[in-house]
């Protein structure tokens, strides 16, 4: 990696600083080079692209990333590092590195677990075509790694998998291969109280081509909808699955869950849409809201009162009593409680007058519409 320009006149201070990425793929790299001249060329290089090198010694890489303290970034893709040794004295030299790419290096498990071990902030791990079938586990935890990409190994065995989740702790995007070539014959999964919180986490269950039972409840993304609209929605997302929750998926609630999935989207943008909306759409067509109708019973009604000469426009509650609809009127036709009588005037019946009798009657037992009437009498000595 030394640089070897023109001859600098004497007396004339010269320093090249190269750019804060700097891509040497493809290059026929083997060796870390005049360390001196790495340190003046590199001051400010944060990514390094060393991908396609013959890189195979660890020590020489570590001379390289020593001399570059401001590095985030190295890629190390597809160098022969099979069966290479990482001393822990030259792991040091990567601590300021947040992301690693490992790819196509065969590296060996027991160096990752150094490197994690010897990195303090690394965030994003890449992993993939490194023939990896099992993983140990490591007694120190990586508790700042956030996304792992490890595709294209041989791991087949969910017990392997699960070892990620105590060595990374705080993981929150893991990239494995496609899930049917991993397990192509589970039937069942369980997961309850997941962190799973999006979407995208319940599509990808379909990559399983044998899942018929699904047990999802306590997961953070199911929190904000009813008990109904969880049910029809994970039904209609997961179209193989035939036990949701312990419970059988009979072919017209899957239609009822499926038609309701489509109007639920209906107002949602086209950048928000997922995609089994539109699979959805071709098999039903789009479909128009269903009419609200209104179940709850009335709470307020507009009421005309009539007493004696004095016609009032009154709102009264329907959940009260006959006795509050009293203590309401007292100050609307200056009577007090005990001397008045009322009676209920249905505007759209052909019956006469009911006296409300019952104090302790509620007013919603009547039917009061808007516009009806109750007439206030006074009672006489």
């Amino acid at each position: 990696m030394g640089y070897h320009g023109e001859a600098v006149p004497v007396g004339v201070t010269y320093r090249l600083n190269l750019p804060s990425v700097l891509v040497l793929n493809s290059c026929g790299i083997s060796k870390s080079g005049d360390q001196a001249e790495i340190a003046a060329f590199c001051a400010h290089v944060m990514e390094l692209d060393l991908s396609h090198n013959k890189l195979q010694d660890w020590h020489e890489i570590s001379k390289i990333v020593s001399n570059i303290p401001n590095l985030e970034f190295l890629n190390l893709s597809s160098n022969p590092l099979a069966g290479m040794t990482l001393e822990p004295r030259w792991a040091e030299a990567f601590s300021s590195v947040r992301r690693l790419v490992l790819n196509n290096t065969q590296v060996s498990w027991d160096t990752v677990l150094l490197l994690t071990r010897e990195i303090p902030e690394l965030e994003e791990l890449f992993l993939c075509h490194n023939e990896y079938s099992s993983v140990s586990s490591s007694s120190v935890a990586c508790s700042t790694l956030r996304l792992l990409h490890i595709t294209d190994n041989c791991l087949k065995d969910w017990a392997e998998v699960r070892k990620f989740g105590s060595m990374f702790p705080c993981l929150d995007t893991l990239v494995m291969d496609i899930l049917q070539r991993l397990f192509p014959k589970l039937r069942s999964i369980n997961l309850h109280n997941s962190g799973l919180n999006q979407w995208e986490d319940i599509e990808k269950l379909n990559f399983f081509p044998r899942l018929e039972e699904v047990r999802l409840q306590g997961i953070p993304l199911l929190q904000a909808y009813t008990n109904a609209e969880r049910r029809s929605l994970m039904i209609a997302q997961l179209p193989s699955v035939s036990l949701l929750n312990g419970s059988a998926v009979s072919d017209s609630e899957r239609e009822d869950a499926e038609r309701f999935f489509i109007r639920y989207y209906l107002d949602y943008p086209e950048e928000e849409l997922p995609y089994r909306y539109h699979s959805l759409v071709n098999k039903y067509g789009k479909l128009e809201p269903l009419a609200e109708i209104d179940l709850r019973p009335r709470c307020r009604a507009q009421v005309e009162v009539h007493c004696e000469e004095k016609i009032e426009q009154l709102s009264i509650r329907l959940d009260q009593t006959v006795a509050e609809l009293k203590k309401q009127l007292t100050t609307v036709v200056q009577l007090s409680t005990n001397s008045m009588r009322l009676y209920y005037i249905d505007k759209g019946s052909a019956f006469g007058p009911e006296e409300m009798k019952y104090n302790t009657r509620a007013l919603h037992s009547y039917s009061i519409q808007d516009g009806d009437e109750i007439l206030v009498v006074p009672k006489t000595k």
